[in-house]
Formats: C-alpha cells, structure tokens, sequence
C-alpha cells in the first residue's frame, strides 16, 4: 500500500487516460476473469464494479473493436456511468453517448451507428432493438449494471437474449452488490443473461479489506402517540371486516390484518382461478381483495410513514373514487364510515410525527455535535420525501431526490434536475438529502457521515444498496427508525434475516464457478466457450520502473510475472484454448420479411418483443395515431383486454367507438381484438350491453371483433394476418394515419392504390406506367393492362370504380 508521500500505483492501457485509475488488485482480478468469460461480478457497493466493466470494455475495444453498451435502471445513473467513461477513457467524448427516453429513437438511431460506447436504459435499448432501429452484431461487450433486475419481464432478459443471438463476438459482464437471496436466484439471474462464471468479492477478502470499514447498524424504537394508533386500529377494522368475506369464499384463512404478502398473492390467483372458472363469486372477491390492499396501504402509511403522507394518500384515494370509470373498490372505501372517520382524524392531527422529531434530533447530534457535513434520510415514499424535505428544511439545508413519474399531488423531478441536485450534495452546497429509493443502486453520491433508514427496508438487496451510501474512507453511520408494534419492526427482521443469508450465499459463491456450468442448462454453457480475443492488456505504473509490470505484446501471454490478478487482466484468467471450436453467433438472416409497425404504447404487453424474435418478421415501433398494430396498407388493429373493453364501454378518456370509427376513417379493414376470458362478467355489466357493442362495431363500423385467449394467442394471430396480407396478398404496410405530412409521390401512391384497393404495389406500377394520377384515371381497360401487374379483371374494377356514376 502507498505511504502518504507516494502517489498510488494506477493501471496504464492505450485507452486509458494516464494516472487515473488507482490500482486495485482485486479489481484486475475480476477483470480478468471477465475479459474471457460472460462474468457475473459480486463487489459490495462503493467498491468500484463500474471500474472493472470499464476495464473490460477498455481491452474489448482494443482487442476486439467494435462498441461496447452499458445498461443501468436508472437515468441518473446512466448519465453518472457516461461522466466516468468519458473521464477515464481516451475515447472522444462524442463517441461515448447517452441513451434514454429523452432522445428521440430517429436521433437514437444515427447516434449509434457513429458511437463507440453506448450508455443506456434498459427500456430504451429494448424499444429500439423490437423496432429494428439498432443491431447488436457488432457490440463485443455488454454490462449490466445492477443485473439482479434480470427477473421476470425485465428488459435486460430480452436484450440478453437477443445479443447472444445477434452478436457475432458476444461477451457479457453482470454486475451488482447483491445478485439475489438464495442460489436459485443467483442462477435464475445467471441463466437469463447467459452468465458463466461468477466471480465474488466480499469485504473479508485481503485484496479489498484495506477499501472498506466496518458500519454498524442501529436502530431507534419509536413510539407511537395514541390519536396514530386510533387511525391505524380503525383502518384495520374494516380490513378484517373484508377479509371475513373473501373466507366466506373460502379464499383467506384467516381475518387479521397483518396477513403476509405471500397470503394476499395466494388469495388473490385463487380468485384468478374462480373467475377463470366462469364463477362469478371470483369477481366480487377480486373486488374485496382490492379494497383490502388499499386499506393495508393505507395502515403501512400511518404506521411506518406519517400522518400527512395518509392525508394525501387519501385525497388521491377520494379523487380516484369521483373519476369516471372509478373501480367499486374505490368507492366502497372513502364511504366507509370508519375509513370517514379516519380521514378526520388525519386532518386533525396536528403534532409533529415522533418518526419526525427523531430524524431531526439524529440529524443535529451529526452535523452539529458531531461536525458532520452529509447526511442521506431514505424513505419508502415520496408523499414522506416531499414532507419530511419540509420539516428538515426548516433546521438545516435539505433537498429531495425523487424519481421522474409524476402522479397526482406528487411531481416527480426531471434527470436535468436530479443531476443538479447530485452536483449540488456532492458539492457541499447543502447537507441532508431526503431519497426516495431513485438514489439506492449505484449512485455515486459522496461518502456521508450518516444514513438514515426513515424506515426498516424489507429486501436485503435495498437494504445493501443503501448501508453502500456510507463512507469509505472512515466509519460511517446507519440508523434504522422503528415504530414500536408495527409493520417496521417486521420489516426489520426480515430484512435482518435476508442480509445474513446473502453474505452467506456470497461466501458460498466464490467457490462455486467451478460448478456453475452443472447447474445451468446445455444450452446456456455453449456461450462460455469464448477464445481470449487479446495480445495487449493492461499495464501497471508503479512509479518504480517494474520490469515485471509490461510485457511484450506480440507474445500474447501479456508477460506480467508474479503479479496476480495484473497477469489475469493482460491475459485472461482461465484464458480459452486457441485450439477450441468457437460458436459464431451470426445475426438474424436476411431475406423476405413481413412488417409489423406496433404502437410504442403497446411495450406494455409482450407482443411486440415476441413477434420481434422471430426472423421472419421485422417489427417497427412508432406512436400511431390510430389502433395499436398495423399490419398492411389496409389492416390496422386495435387490442383490448376483456377488461379494457368493457371499461371502454363505460367511460374512459375514449371511448371504443371513437377508437374504431378513426381505425375505419383511415383503413379499410379495421380489426378490434378482444384478449381473455370472461367477457360478459366484468363490472356487472349486462351481457346484452357487451353484445349490443360487438353488433355495432360490426355492423355500424365495419370492423372485424375477433376473440383472443392470451397475449400468445393475440401473439399468433397478428402474424398470421401479417403473413396474409403481405406474402399472399402482396400488400405493403402504410401508416395512414401518421402525423406527418407524406411527400406528392406518397400522396399520389395512395390515392392511385386506394381505387377498388388494388394496393401500393399496382398503384406504383401504373403510375411508373402513366406518369399521373390523372393518366391512370382515363386509362382504357386496354391500357391499364399494359402496366406490369394490371390484368383483365384488375382493369375491370378499376374502370367500374373510376367511371360509375355516383349514386349515394
């Protein structure tokens, strides 16, 4: 280790900036491993995983070339990841682009093909890749930062998957302080992004030791006053009051309260299972069961929150209940005279939360006694965020972070303004920063002299997260507020529970590469097999001329002796033999595709990023003025689920038939599509009332109503039609009813095409033919079959459209 007159050693590679990287071996060694092997990379938080993804995409794109792309959950911290490659890498900053919702997908677009390293969200890379805007064959490195997102739906899974496919010199790096709970979770995230290896480093090892101190974690019982206590019990009066009926269905076991999440969900897919069985009952339950899940949020809010953060809770509540289209679970709460009587009493209490006062008293003991200058207050909710923001302001210079979306009574902050806000903390500019969870993965906030928990977090992962905040360079400080006899002091325990089994499966893990391979499937161990692509690597700068430190280059074994972890990074840990077979992974072949523009709207739902894995279709995402899917120049679609459309039936911002009526103004066959089961037993809605809406979506608009019984379904059928229309029919897909205006030769196209619908391929042929709209029109039946594509009874028809007298 450097004495305090030396400058510490730092890492020297051609792409690197000089002197800028401190060298830490621990570091060099999980870049090694990575620079060879789709790596999942475990490092506690504030311990510098970007700087070994940095590491690896430096070797990649000196070794390998191509682009490199990294993925985080958040806007803040792509743009944070953008700052330190532009600082540390040679690269021009023009090169190393940022990509989120903010930048239009045309800009999107011409940015990557000019970039060499891509900086992006998620959802952003997964729009672009279902609308064919981007390719991923060229990228020979991908991180995913905070990878134990890679559950379920989550877009890394997608876009995982597509690059293994796509690439043709794929290598993936996962990264995260705490990957998951137990193995299987571990391995679920492994296998979703095709990870090989797993390489841990926990704060007990040698190499990262000498980083890291210790943070102890305290916390502070608070006790409730009783005018609290008196909401909460009345709110919990009327949940077990509810549950009694979902029992009486026979769906909840028990009346109290505090059930379990686990017990909500299973009641909840039981009455799933009802409704899917045509059981009306399951309708009135799932109604019950969304009234218990509002109070149940009501009371964590009470008890864990604040008094004002129930205030607004309930107002967004009586709000919604007064909309049009509000759900009778709405309704049937706000009228409840014990939930009346609540809201009262939360419009009357008028003291100072203890969870307030506390905050307060810690806050002053660390930047007044103790001459502390940061401090970071978490807090499950933004309705607290905002009100405790208030209150502290009041003592010392506090400033919220929240995330982007906004809802009613509560904005959120645009990314120009949480960066400014970042800058500002970082700065010195003020001293508390009140976060929502935004701030939790990977932020690099400043070393703070206290973290305060506003309440128990019940996931190890956010917990983790959070104690990272903490100062490196000296102990920092971590305090958890807990109200006495209430979901808090749960919360905490499990909380408790799941860190210690974490460190206990990280500990497990740093043995377990070696294994890893017999627990995943066949099909995920072929993208292991990976040569080492590298005859340069990185160098060590030890400022005392080590000969030991470069090696020569040309040899391709990185010439680094008896370092390890620097030998790793220069050559590659566990380096694939040359003489392997290597799988080339080619992109998607080309040849005669149909074309499916999907409405940006419809990402929600897994069509689009079904029907975009499929080679025969090239998927196209825009924001369509009308419908939800186009399928040619005269099939457009609109989608709903059974639920959907009967709401559209009974209020709504638009009602269907204004919906279909605009499909029927712009194409010629439109097509409504209705997903699911149970139909006729929504919102006790009359089944003649369903039907009388089917006949005049028939036989008023024209359109198609076909029933679907899932998004695969719906899935099949979009492509079937696709199929139809373009490879038999010959038709091309046109939007019609885009906002911008089509140039002369478009317009011309469509009006030729639209006569007796012959199609954008016949109109072109005969304008190609004619010369002009109006040549095409007095045409003779003779002469429009000289244009290629135009026979007898084609001419026919276009001459019976064009010379019929008009007789509407």
């Amino acid at each position: 280790m450097a004495t305090a007159d030396e400058e510490p050693a730092s890492i020297e590679h051609p792409l690197l900036e000089p002197n800028f990287l401190e060298r830490r071996l621990y570091q060099l060694k999980l870049a090694g491993t990575a620079a060879n092997h789709h790596t999942l990379v475990c490092l506690p938080t504030g311990l510098g995983k970007t700087t070994v993804s940095l590491l690896v995409t430096a070797r990649r794109l000196e070794e390998v070339g191509g682009k490199s792309l990294m993925l985080a959950p958040t806007k803040p911290l792509v743009q944070q990841h953008a700052d330190f490659y532009r600082e540390a890498l040679q690269i021009p900053d023009d090169e190393i682009v940022v990509f989120t919702g903010d930048v239009s997908p045309d800009d999107r677009a011409a940015m990557w093909e000019s970039a060499t390293v891509v900086m992006a969200t998620p959802q952003v890379i997964e729009n672009d890749l279902v609308g064919s805007r981007i390719s991923l064959a060229d990228v020979t490195h991908v991180t995913f930062d905070e990878c134990h997102r890679a559950t379920g739906d989550y877009a890394y899974n997608y876009i995982a998957e597509r690059y293994h496919a796509d690439a043709r010199e794929p290598l993936v790096t996962g990264m995260s302080a705490s990957p998951g709970g137990d193995e299987e979770a571990i391995l679920e995230v492994c296998e979703n992004l095709g990870l090989q290896e797993v390489e841990v480093m926990t704060e007990e090892d040698a190499d990262v030791d000498e980083f890291t101190h210790d943070t102890d974690v305290e916390w502070e019982r608070i006790d409730l006053p009783e005018e609290v206590i008196a909401i909460r019990d009345a709110l919990n009066e009327v949940i077990k009051e509810r549950l009694e009926k979902l029992k009486e269905l026979g769906v909840a076991k028990s009346t109290q309260p505090d059930q379990s999440q686990k017990d909500l969900n299973r009641m909840r897919a039981e009455l799933q299972q009802l409704i899917n069985n045509d059981q009306s009952e399951g309708f009135e339950g799932m109604s019950v069961h969304a009234e218990v899940m509002k109070l149940r949020q009501a009371v964590t809010l009470v008890e864990t929150q604040s008094v004002e953060a129930l205030r607004r809770y309930f107002e967004r509540q009586r709000n919604q209940a007064r909309s049009s289209g509000a759900s009778k679970a709405s309704q049937r709460m706000v009228s409840d005279p014990r939930v009346r009587e609540a809201m009262r009493k939360a419009e009357n209490f008028d003291e100072i939360h203890p969870k307030y006062s506390k905050a307060r008293m810690l806050l002053a003991e660390t930047l007044g006694l103790e001459g502390g200058e940061r401090v970071i207050v978490f807090t499950e909710s933004r309705d607290t965020a905002e009100a405790l923001t208030d209150f502290l302001s009041e003592s010392f210079d506090a400033k919220r972070f929240v995330g982007q979306g906004d809802r009613e009574g509560s904005d959120g902050m645009t990314q120009k303004q949480q960066q400014e806000v970042l800058d500002e903390f970082r700065a010195g500019e003020f001293e508390v920063l009140v976060s929502t969870s935004v701030a939790e993965e990977g932020l690099d906030v400043p070393e703070v002299d206290l973290v305060l928990f506003y309440e128990p977090v019940p996931t190890a992962i956010r917990s983790i997260q959070r104690k990272g905040r903490t100062g490196r360079q000296s102990e920092g400080r971590v305090v958890v507020l807990m109200a006495e006899d209430t979901r808090d002091e749960a919360y905490f325990w499990i909380s408790r529970r799941r860190e210690k089994e974490m460190e206990s499966e990280l500990r497990d893990l740093k043995g377990m590469a070696d294994d890893l391979e017999d627990e995943l499937d066949d099909s995920q161990q072929s993208l292991a097999d990976f040569e080492d692509g590298g005859e340069s690597g990185a160098k060590v700068n030890d400022n005392g001329g080590n000969p030991d430190a470069v090696g020569d280059s040309s040899s391709g074994s990185g010439g680094v002796a008896d370092q390890p972890g620097l030998q790793e990074f220069a050559d590659g840990a566990d380096a694939a033999d040359p003489d392997d077979d290597i799988e080339t992974h080619e992109p998607h072949a080309e040849g005669e595709t149909v074309e499916l523009v999907a409405d940006q709207r419809e990402m929600d739902a897994n069509i689009a990023r079904d029907l975009s894995r499929r080679e025969e279709i090239d998927v196209r995402l825009e924001t369509l003025e009308v419908g939800d899917y186009v399928l040619s120049d005269r099939v457009v679609v609109e989608r709903k689920s059974v639920a959907d459309f009967v709401d559209s039936l009974v209020g709504g911002d638009r009602s269907v038939f204004e919906q279909v009526g605009a499909m029927a103004r712009h194409y010629s066959r439109p097509v409504v599509v209705v997903e699911g089961a149970g139909l006729y037993e929504q919102r006790d809605v009359h089944p003649n009332a369903v039907r009388g809406a089917l006949s005049s979506l028939a036989v008023d608009f024209g359109a198609s109503v076909l029933r679907t019984e899932s998004e695969d379904d719906t899935t099949e059928l979009l492509a079937v039609i696709a199929g139809r229309e373009q490879a038999t029919a010959d038709r091309e897909v046109s939007v019609h009813g885009e906002k911008g205006t089509k140039t002369l030769s478009e317009q011309q196209e469509y009006v030729v095409a639209s006569i007796a619908e012959i199609g954008p391929v016949t109109a072109r042929s005969l304008l190609s033919e004619f010369g002009t709209v109006e040549g095409v029109m007095i045409a003779t039946e003779d002469e429009l079959q000289a244009a290629d594509g135009v026979g007898k009874v084609t001419a026919e028809r276009i001459r019976e459209v064009v010379g019929s007298d008009y007789s509407g």
